[in-house]
């Protein structure tokens, strides 16, 4: 089927949401989801100590 002017907004937008995705969102998550994962692991040792056996 032959591309029409018609498909090409939607294929314009379609790539400036795939670098939008690629070059922001999903560093971004990345760096949050770590980040949380961090902040939980320091936040639980701070309540309940080191992992490790008891001195």
């Amino acid at each position: 089927m032959p591309a029409t002017d018609r498909d090409t907004p939607a294929k314009s937008q379609e790539t400036r949401l795939f670098l939008f995705l690629v070059v922001c969102l999903f560093p971004l998550l990345s760096i949050t989801l770590v980040g949380g994962y961090g902040f939980f692991i320091w936040f639980m040792q701070m309540l309940i100590g080191p992992p490790g056996p008891p001195s």
